[in-house]
């Protein structure tokens, strides 16, 4: 295990493949304490180690398609879509 000295990197350390198995309950516990943990393979960092809450704060709530048009700063504005026949036509005469 070693710790970053780069500034951005300050805030977390990293375990190389093996510590962080042998060692995984200590990396999941400074990992809840608020450290985010590196684990590195071959000497490159591989995988960011974060608490689950951090995660979900990243990622965000998963919005479903429904919503997303529901939100729409367009929704109402009886927007008319045409489509270009011939391109209809082209799609549809198919040889078998």
């Amino acid at each position: 295990m070693q710790k970053r000295s780069n500034q951005r990197e300050a805030d977390y350390r990293t375990w190389n493949l093996q510590d962080a198995k042998a060692r995984l309950s200590e990396l999941v516990d400074r990992c809840l304490l608020g450290e985010p943990q590196v684990i590195a393979r071959r000497g490159e960092p591989a995988v960011v180690v974060l608490p689950f809450s951090e995660y979900e704060n990243r990622v965000g709530p998963r919005e479903s398609l429904l919503s997303f048009f529901q939100r729409s700063p367009l929704r109402g504005a009886n927007l008319k879509i045409e489509r270009a026949k011939e391109t209809i036509e082209a799609l549809r005469d198919v040889e078998l």
